[in-house]
């Protein structure tokens, strides 16, 4: 379905690409503003951090969960009741007065989330014919998302520089707009084939897979208390095994098992969670380092961070062209070299001094990094995938990438409040190389096909 006029689609591309800025923005928007949270609500940035991990929690352990939704009950209705409840969660919690429930409303949103950004590429797919048009809204579409997190640290320091709820809040009123236009421009789109028979949600499988996550990250969290690590781990066994177990007698399983064997996608899964993991682990150590310790304001420390994030930005138009001259693999190892490098330059034994010499090469490298990984890590999850499985293969990459900076985020803060954050930055760089370790395997040769005998879709898949 497409809207009837030019002028309607791209007021359609404008309304999508601007939540889809929301979206990503949200990722970043809490990095500079945490030492103040920590501060006005006397919490330790081990508590704190799960404002950060609260979100990821949502975003990557329901991922799934949101694209089967958007399946049965349809684009709009889901879209729209997203922006809803996403501006509701804003409000909450830029009032709450506790930790509890400012998690919780950063959980919901990242849930939101996970229901928004992958249903705006659909509609984008329906509205616009294939060729120039589509490509066009695709590249405008992912520009947005791209310029997101640069955009998230620029907002968090200048809002938490006036109070770092007004981080929490400003969305609200700004995804309402959106969602106003959204009435009219939004079409309602197609639903999913099982949408006239049995609707199978999978809530169970949905259920133990974020609740894994959530227990292996309060596993992370509580160590030291040997009960509440002892409940967490035992939950934590419970729930991985129960997902797989659910989903070999769900009729329709969230996760198919054709898609979980697929080698470049099992490779862009791990590769990307340590990349996201590692990055997201450093500005967690860097921010409290800037502020908390060398006495940075918000808005310095944002713009003081932008190295990594911008360059992603101003290259993400031009990023397929580098995969298409040089292929996703090399890309992706070049990529994960440099931010390896880059962390390994950054001081350990004792708080930078020095942004020239001791946080900027660090943050060239990493956004470096960032230019040749990131867009192939996107293209490798799918490229092996059949067609009818795309939209999985990239639910389970972005659900990877966020549960590893779920992982990454808490561990850091477990090391740097016990250890130090030369314990933190070290587990940072020993993340960052294993995701090069991993991206090096694919720059192995394949193996030549068989020619004797057929291939069965399914040995494809296991390629």
């Amino acid at each position: 379905m497409t809207t009837a006029t030019d002028a309607g689609r791209q007021g359609l591309l404008f309304v999508l690409a601007g939540n889809m800025l929301i979206d990503a923005l949200e990722v970043s928007t809490l990095v500079v503003a945490m030492p103040s949270i920590a501060a006005d609500l006397r919490l330790t940035p081990l508590a704190v951090q799960w404002t950060m991990t609260a979100f990821a929690l949502g975003f990557g352990g329901l991922m799934l969960f949101g694209t089967r939704l958007v399946e049965l009950l349809g684009r709009r209705r889901v879209y729209l009741a997203g922006l809803l409840l996403f501006a509701a969660a804003s409000v909450v919690g830029a009032l709450s007065g506790g930790p509890e429930l400012l998690a919780a409303t950063r959980f919901v949103k990242g849930f939101c989330v996970a229901l928004t950004a992958p249903t705006g590429l659909a509609i984008i797919s329906t509205a616009f014919e294939e060729g120039p048009a589509r490509q066009k809204a695709v590249s405008v579409y992912s520009f947005f998302g791209a310029c997101g997190f640069t955009a998230g640290l620029l907002l968090s320091g200048v809002l938490t520089s006036v109070s770092w709820r007004w981080t929490l809040a400003f969305p609200a009123p700004a995804v309402l707009v959106l969602f106003a236009f959204c009435l009219r421009l939004i079409p309602a789109g197609p639903t999913g084939p099982a949408a006239a028979g049995p609707r199978r949600f999978d809530a169970a499988g949905a259920t133990a897979l974020a609740g894994a996550s959530a227990a292996l990250v309060c596993a992370i969290v509580s160590a030291g208390s040997a009960l509440r690590t002892g409940i967490a781990l035992a939950a934590l066994a419970v729930l991985a095994a129960a997902f797989p177990a659910v989903e070999r007698r769900s009729p329709r399983p969230l996760v198919e098992a054709g898609a979980v064997t697929n080698g470049p996608l099992i490779r862009s899964a791990l590769g990307g969670a340590a990349f996201n993991g590692s990055y997201l682990g450093l500005l967690f150590v860097a921010t409290f380092q800037l502020q908390a310790r060398q006495g940075w304001s918000p808005p310095v420390t944002a713009l003081a961070l932008l190295p990594a994030s911008l360059p992603l930005a101003l290259t993400s138009l031009r990023s397929g062209r580098l995969v298409r001259r040089f292929g996703g693999p090399p890309l992706i190892a070049a990529g994960a070299f440099l931010a390896f490098l880059g962390y390994l330059v950054y001081p350990r034994q004792h708080p930078p001094q020095s942004y020239a010499v001791d946080v900027l090469p660090t943050l060239l490298l990493v956004g470096a990094g960032f230019v040749l990984a990131f867009a192939p890590l996107n293209m490798q999850a799918a490229s092996g995938v059949p067609a009818e499985l795309r939209p999985m293969a990239g639910g389970v990459f972005q659900a990877a990438v966020q549960t590893g900076a779920a992982v990454t985020v808490s561990s850091v803060a477990v090391l740097s409040e016990r250890s130090g954050d030369g314990a933190a930055l070290r587990f940072v760089a020993v993340l960052s190389a294993l995701g090069l370790l991993v991206a090096l395997t694919g720059l192995r040769p394949r193996r030549p096909a068989r020619t004797a005998a057929p291939r069965s879709s399914a040995s494809e898949l296991r390629r």
